[in-house]
Parts: structure tokens; C-alpha cells; sequence
């Protein structure tokens, strides 16, 4: 006696499906290879009321050769070509970073972001009625 599926291989599901979520995306590079190889920096979120605090480890630069961008939610660190290491990071964060409020302080190798979050802004018009 033996048994056989009833089902055709091709419509069973595998068991390791990727999913393209960001946490999954985030834990597939910091363990695919070492943070030197990716221009991956080693970074920690923090949140609270008010913001969030990003601190990365990069190592060997200094702040004249740093960029970095905000727009919306989107934070994006990076060094310059002129750099002796390469760096390129970016976070996604859930709610839009007020840049003229935010800063950015670098000391021994830890850059330190402190974002804070933009309030949003009601277009709301009253109408006077006749």
C-alpha cells in the first residue's frame, strides 16, 4: 500500500515564501554580509512623543564628508566620494520629519539624528453662509 498527494506539486505553496516587508528587508542585510562590505552602516531607533533618535556608527569619517537628506517620512545618510569609507543608509519612517527643527550631531564615530515629527498642518476653510 502506499499513499500519493491528491494535490499537483505546482499548486502547493513552499515553505519559505520572501516577503518584501521593510523588517524583512532590514534583517536580510544586517545578516547577509558584514556592515563594511554593504555601505551599511550599524544604526538604533529610538522613539518617543516628540521624534525619533537614529544613532549610526561611522567610523573614519568626519562631518564635512556626510550627506544627509529628508524628505517626508524618507531619512537618507551617505559619505561623499571623496570619503575614505563608504556609507549609504536610509530609513523609512511612519510619519513625515520636520527638517528645520531636526539635528544632527557627530562625536567619536556616532552620528547622532534627532528627528523630530512634523505636525500636520488642517486645510480646513470656514465659509461663511448667506
Amino acid at each position: 500500500m502506499f499513499f500519493a498527494s491528491t494535490h499537483p506539486a505546482s499548486l502547493r505553496r513552499s515553505a519559505h515564501v520572501p516577503a518584501m516587508r521593510s523588517l524583512d528587508r532590514l534583517l536580510d542585510l544586517a545578516l547577509a554580509a558584514p556592515a563594511a562590505t554593504t555601505g551599511a552602516c550599524r544604526a538604533d531607533v529610538r522613539t518617543d512623543g516628540t521624534g525619533w533618535t537614529l544613532s549610526l556608527d561611522v567610523p573614519g569619517v568626519n562631518r564635512e564628508q556626510l550627506t544627509i537628506g529628508i524628505e517626508g517620512p524618507v531619512v537618507r545618510i551617505e559619505t561623499l566620494a571623496d570619503a575614505p569609507r563608504a556609507y549609504k543608509q536610509a530609513f523609512e519612517l511612519p510619519q513625515d520629519v520636520d527638517a528645520t527643527v531636526s539635528t544632527a550631531k557627530l562625536e567619536n564615530g556616532v552620528l547622532t539624528l534627532t528627528l523630530a515629527k512634523k505636525q500636520p498642518v488642517s486645510n480646513v476653510t470656514q465659509i461663511t453662509v448667506n
